[in-house]
């Protein structure tokens, strides 16, 4: 394995152990030109999932772009690095027990919007705002009169007409 920091190709591995998802091997490496360690996954190559866009293209799943997804709508807020790989890995799991080569981007936004909604209302509504893609102010007040009882409402927001909801 290529060392990221001085790019020595003769790494070693110092500790290895099972990963956080099925089929993946975590290993901690050691590079003896410059010292420096660092972490690689190994995973076992599986048959690609496909997704099928809203406009019926179809791209391969891409872990890293629900990753960077979710960190978006969780950035400023108290969730770790670590509960957001979590939720990407519980995704990706969901996804290939499914069993299916082609699974709609609809699912996969919905599984993170679930999952975001368990964790933190406000990167839930973050996220929400750009995957429903909410045209106005009223789109957001429709998604949070959804969230919060009548009775924890002021009445000023009850008094807002609501807006049919069109998604």
């Amino acid at each position: 394995m290529k060392c990221p920091f001085c790019g020595n190709l003769n790494t070693r591995v110092v500790d290895s152990r099972p990963g956080k998802i099925d089929l993946e091997v975590r290993r901690r490496r050691e590079c003896p030109e410059c010292s420096q360690r660092f972490t690689t996954y190994e995973r076992v190559e599986q048959i690609p999932i496909m997704i099928v866009k809203k406009d019926n293209r179809r791209e391969e799943f891409n872990r890293e772009k629900v990753l960077t997804g979710i960190k978006k709508a969780c950035e400023k807020r108290a969730i770790s690095i670590n509960q957001i790989e979590d939720i990407v890995d519980d995704i990706e799991r969901n996804l290939r027990e499914i069993n299916d080569r082609e699974i709609s981007s609809k699912f996969v936004g919905e599984k993170v919007i679930e999952a975001l909604k368990q964790i933190d209302d406000v990167a839930y509504v973050r996220f929400a705002s750009v995957y429903r893609d909410f045209k106005d102010v009223a789109d957001f007040i429709q998604e949070l009169k959804g969230m919060i009882s009548k009775e924890c409402l002021p009445l000023e927001f009850n008094a807002i007409s609501d807006k049919p909801d069109d998604r």
